[in-house]
């Protein structure tokens, strides 16, 4: 296919974050430093987990970032820097292809 492109070293991760104040902030730092072509902050979500042996459960905001495998290190850094949370879900996964045009901006927006 024409418009698929290989792209082994460009991934999204995955990031949540307490409330869309908090999300903004993060999302535009990343951006501004260039850790991140684009950011998407999504809506509300519930979210149950087990933390210091009790189950939990909160609303969060679900951020996706789009960026390169090797700011990886970097950008958990800085959300874990900037991230109100002891311990920040950043998590990440492969990008295995797309839009020719838009992996191009995306690595030229993280250069």
């Amino acid at each position: 296919m024409k418009s698929m492109a290989r792209s082994g070293d460009l991934i999204l991760a995955y990031i949540t974050a307490p409330n869309h104040a908090t999300a903004r902030r993060l999302a535009r730092a990343l951006v501004e430093e260039r850790l991140a072509a684009c950011v998407n902050i999504g809506g509300s979500i519930e979210s149950i987990y087990r933390w210091k042996g009790t189950i939990e459960k909160g609303r969060e905001v679900a951020l996706v970032v789009k960026t390169r495998r090797a700011l990886l290190a970097r950008l958990t850094r800085r959300v874990a820097a900037l991230h109100p949370y002891e311990t920040p879900c950043v998590i990440a996964f492969p990008i295995i292809g797309g839009h020719n045009a838009f992996l191009r901006w995306l690595r030229a927006e993280t250069a």
